[in-house]
């Protein structure tokens, strides 16, 4: 049975058309996902005999925890997944795909969701956001595009921030590190628009990049410039004019201090002081290692990383920096995927026709 209720042809499992093949692919699908189950419950495991020595302390600040400063986290968190959907919202602008802002901030939530409660849920968040930018109008080079460049600029901000963090902190990161870093966002900024408006100087360079590549695997030079000219045709129409790369900048800044911003106010709920130039090291670092796909949302180190980040370099107790990461994660993880899988539930549960095509296509564009 697929997703859609039809069934399945069994001739599409196997070539020779044994419906064994296709048992056999059911239990071994069944044997890795009682795999994962048990990595995620000895990671859990792991998780509480790395936190016990502190709980019983950290449960006490828990019990004597700041509401409003709770109620200033969730909004915090709230303004900064509203800050990416409208970095998601100005790259699709640019790329002439006009969509409202509620439909560019519930994908960011569903994908956000897949992301961190599923196993390689970065891969199943991106083909979902893929697919949505497709049915909004989307070329294939532009949903792509969006998806990178949005990528890109994420990252950059998040090295920004943990240099930035160690500046103030006096550590050994000059002004100059500072300033490259400020200098690659921009870099990329102009790169996407420098593209956009001159395709010519970027064909050159990708049909020398190509006839390399040829000569190399012994094929005819003009074997894959129809597939260039085409890719060219739809970066065309890509352009990220100095508005629309100034509200992209302007908007990842605001995704990531909200993000940091939550942080602190997590500490506040538990009644920590924490220095803010520690608090943008340990952000940054529990940032930096989610993004390994370990596990799902980063369950384990990403909390250790946290707790250490706290503890080590914002100034918070122990018992403390257990509290508090508490708080943000179930804030940044919980409650954000709760709401992503709703969202899902609610406005993208239902396939269209086009949707296995554009997975389909996803597939074949990243392989």
């Amino acid at each position: 049975m697929t997703a859609n209720g039809d069934t399945a042809d069994t001739s599409a499992v196997s070539p020779a058309g044994d419906p064994s093949a296709g048992g056999n692919r059911r239990r071994r699908f069944r044997w890795l996902k009682w795999l994962a189950a048990s990595i995620l419950l000895l990671l859990l495991i792991g998780e509480g005999v790395y936190l016990y020595p502190r709980l019983h302390e950290s449960w006490q600040k828990l019990t004597e925890i700041h509401w409003g400063w709770v109620a200033a986290c969730i909004a915090l968190q709230m303004l900064s997944m509203s800050g990416f959907g409208r970095v998601q919202k100005q790259l699709l602008r640019a790329g002439g795909v006009e969509i409202a802002q509620r439909k560019s901030v519930s994908v960011v939530y569903g994908a956000t969701a897949m992301s961190v409660t599923l196993p390689a849920g970065q891969v199943f968040s991106t083909a979902f956001t893929y697919r949505q930018t497709r049915r909004w109008g989307a070329s294939p080079v532009v949903a792509s595009w969006q998806l990178v460049f949005s990528g890109v600029v994420s990252a950059a901000g998040l090295a920004l921030l943990g240099v930035l963090g160690t500046v103030l902190a006096g550590r050994q990161v000059g002004p100059v590190n500072l300033i490259l870093s400020l200098a690659a966002v921009v870099a990329v900024v102009w790169a996407g628009n420098y593209a956009s408006r001159h395709p010519g100087t970027l064909e050159g360079v990708l049909r020398r990049g190509l006839a390399l590549v040829n000569r190399a695997r012994k094929r005819a030079p003009e074997v894959g410039r129809e597939k260039i000219r085409e890719m060219l045709d739809q970066v065309e129409s890509v352009d990220l004019s100095t508005r629309d790369g100034v509200g992209v900048v302007w908007w990842a800044v605001v995704h990531r201090v909200a993000d940091v911003a939550c942080l602190g106010a997590a500490c506040y709920a538990i009644g920590g002081d924490p220095r803010w130039t520690g608090l943008l090291i340990a952000f940054a670092a529990g940032k930096a290692v989610g993004s390994i796909p370990f596990a799902p949302g980063g369950i384990v180190y990403v909390d250790a990383t946290l707790i250490y980040g706290l503890t080590a370099a914002a100034g918070l107790p122990a018992a403390q920096a257990v509290a508090a990461a508490f708080v943000y994660r179930l804030v940044s993880f919980v409650l954000i995927a709760i709401i992503g899988w709703i969202v899902f539930a609610f406005l993208f549960r239902n396939r269209n026709a086009e949707d296995d095509e554009y997975e389909q296509e996803f597939t074949r564009r990243n392989t």
